[in-house]
Formats: C-alpha cells, structure tokens, sequence
C-alpha cells in the first residue's frame, strides 16, 4: 500500500529514542521531511546521525523540553520554517513518575499535567495556523493503555494521560471541518528505555529482578511479550497518512492484547 507519505513534512516531538525515535524512522523511510526533537543536546544529535544514515532523509534537529511552557511555538514556527509548512504532528513526551497516590504533592501533579496534557494542547495550538494550509493535515497524540485500563503504581499517568484522548477526541469533532484529523496511540508495555526504568522501579519494591518483572508482565500479552517500537510506530504512521483519510477521533490500542475490555 501507498501511504502516500513522500515529501511530507512532519514534526516528532520526544523522539531521540524509544517510541517517538521509532515513529520518526518509519516516516523518513517513508519519504518524510522530519522533525525530531529532544530536551538531551547529545541524545538528539545521535540520534539525527542514525536516521539520516539509514534512511536518507532530510532530518531537523530541534532541541527543547515540550513540559516547557515556551517550547513548542519554537519547535513549530522552526519546522514550518526548515520545510516550508507542516503536515504531520505527533505529540510525544515521556511519562511521569511511577508511584502511588500518596507520594504525590501538588508540584508532582502540575509537573506531570504539563508533560503529559498541556504539552499537547501548546504543541497543537501552536500547530493549528500550518495545519490549516496543509492538503493532508493529522495529528496523533501518543498516550498509553492505561487511559482504558488504569497500570497499578502509576497513577499521575493514568489520570492525566486520560486528559489527552478527551483532548484529541474532542479536536477530531471540533476540527474536522477544517479537514485536520485526530486520533490517538494507546501502546502497552513495549521494549523501550522507559519500560526498563519502569521495570527496574518494580524490581526494587518486589526484591526481584528487571527480568523476571519483564517476563511477569509479558503474561498480560495474548503474544506473550512486550511490542518492540517499530509495530507502535507502524500503526501511528498509517493513521498519520493520507491512506487513513476517514480515520478520525480514533483511541487505537496498540498491546499485544494486554487491554481485555472488548470497547
């Protein structure tokens, strides 16, 4: 299938590595101009040097912390910029803390609504002017699982993240008659550095090990195993493209079957 993806412009945000790195190389390979972004200088450069050596694309660097209130204008206006418009938008950041409801103050709340909520409305918003002039204008919003099925000890991304597919959902009714799609990304436990950490804090609190918490959770899967980044990106880029046209205000779950609700 066509994707119809080549020579489209396209904003990744948090991807120097993990699920936004993965997104952001099935786009170049796809003939994407791309965007990354990393609040790590030399994480970012690293990562700017691999994609352009295995696919050839025209990469743009731009570093920043989307949980900055003032980042995201910058990160759009400098994409828009560099390729002449933006078509495609995905709105990642990484999770907030593990931890139970009580070690959170009021400071943890606010950092985590602004990583993983308002990242997404400053990003969007400040997207909206260029997606407007786009022929193909879609936005993805990567979230997780828990929005349906809440993951014990994480209780900052649980809630918040739930915000995010109001807040998409919301945008593909608003919008759609301006033609910008909306959908969201709901991936499970995957094999990326977050995960790991995740599985490291288990570890500690069960006195056990990364791996046998690893192999613990990968029972949830019907497969058996945690997705590896490239499946998560693979759905994200066809929701992204023009052959998902009539794809809007869509909560796709992306888990191996972890989610067991049948809606």
């Amino acid at each position: 299938m066509d994707l119809q993806l080549k020579n489209k412009c396209a904003l990744v945000t948090g991807s120097s590595r993990g699920l936004g790195y993965a997104i952001a190389r099935s786009l170049a390979l796809e003939g994407c101009r791309v965007a990354i972004n990393s609040r790590n200088p030399q994480s970012l450069s690293e990562a700017t040097q691999r994609l352009i050596a295995e696919t050839g694309a025209e990469i743009l660097p731009l570093p920043g912390d989307v949980g900055d209130t003032l980042i995201s204008e910058t990160l759009v206006q400098r994409t828009s910029e560099a390729f002449g418009g933006l078509d495609l938008l995905v709105t990642n950041a990484g999770g907030p803390p593990a931890g139970k409801f009580d070690a959170f103050d009021d400071v943890a709340w606010q950092k985590a609504i602004d990583l993983s909520l308002l990242s997404h409305v400053r990003l969007i918003r400040a997207a909206l002017p260029y997606l407007r002039k786009s022929a193909c204008p879609s936005v993805v919003t990567i979230t997780s699982y828990s929005v349906k099925q809440p993951i014990p000890n994480l209780v900052l991304s649980n809630s918040v993240r739930a915000a995010t597919v109001g807040l998409t959902k919301s945008l593909a009714l608003e919008l759609g008659a301006d033609g910008i799609r909306f959908n969201s990304i709901l991936p499970a436990w995957t094999e990326t550095e977050r995960v790991y950490a995740l599985m490291s804090h288990r570890a500690k609190v069960n006195s056990t090990s990364v791996e046998e918490e690893i192999a613990r959770q990968s029972k949830d899967s019907a497969l058996g195993r945690m997705g590896r980044p490239e499946e998560i990106a693979n759905a994200t880029v066809f929701l992204l493209s023009p052959a998902a046209s009539y794809i809007t205000g869509v909560m796709l779950s992306v888990d191996g079957g972890m989610y067991k609700g049948t809606l």
